[in-house]
């Protein structure tokens, strides 16, 4: 065989596997556990055994995460979060922090931790009025505020990825994951921070869509004190 060909396959074969390397494999549909984000609209019918509306967000690269919302615990909470999920305001946002052992946070469309809605809402919590018993354990969901004011809530959200029962009383708790957990474990495995202390990640994560499933019931508008 005329090694100038054999050369030229070689080279071929070498850029082939780089290519394959380099561009992001599409998630499969484990990764997206089933769920179909190609509709039109943000709401849909989610298979999950439960009362409460379930969220479900699409990561790229990663997966599907999906979070219960109790409006028993965090009722004006839950109503903002439905609120913003049914008009598109995630799709296209960033998880922008990382705190490893601590949280996953996103939601602020700025990506710098001081962004939110063009709102805010009150506190939900025990020590800003509000009886608020759903504690910070491993996969709760809470919210994140765009200053240390306790009424500065919005759009930002936090995963806890580990205990962390110290912020009960200071931070509105209003669901938690209930599937998808893998996907955010290979998320604090293989993402990396610039290293500052706010966990500020290289690379911010997109949330391509978002979808609810209000299991047929009615929510009431936000009441925003801005």
């Amino acid at each position: 065989m005329n090694k100038k060909f054999i050369v030229l396959i070689s080279i071929i074969l070498v850029i082939v596997i780089i290519v394959a390397i380099c561009i992001p494999q599409k998630e499969s549909d484990e990764n997206l556990l089933g769920i179909n984000y190609n509709i039109k609209g943000n709401v849909a019918n989610l298979d999950y055994d439960t009362e409460n509306p379930v969220v479900a967000m699409h990561i790229e690269n990663y997966g599907s995460i999906v979070m219960e919302l109790y409006p028993d615990v965090a009722p004006n909470t839950v109503n903002n979060f439905i609120s913003l999920v049914k008009a598109g305001f995630y799709d296209n946002n960033t998880f922008h922090r990382l705190d490893e052992g601590f949280v996953l946070q996103g939601g602020d469309p700025t990506g710098t931790g001081g962004g939110g809605p063009g709102y805010t809402i009150d506190g939900e919590f025990s020590n800003n009025g509000f009886e608020n018993n759903l504690s910070h354990e491993k996969w709760v969901v809470s919210m994140g505020r765009q200053s240390g004011d306790p009424n500065s809530a919005g759009s930002q959200f936090f995963i806890c990825i580990e205990d962390a029962t110290y912020l009960d009383g200071n931070y509105a708790a209003f669901g938690k994951i209930i599937d998808g957990f893998s996907n955010i474990e290979k998320i604090e495995k293989e993402e990396e921070t610039i290293g500052d202390e706010n966990g500020t990640l290289k690379r911010h994560l997109i949330i391509e869509k978002t979808l609810i499933d209000l299991k047929e019931k009615e929510y009431s508008e936000v009441i925003k004190n801005s």
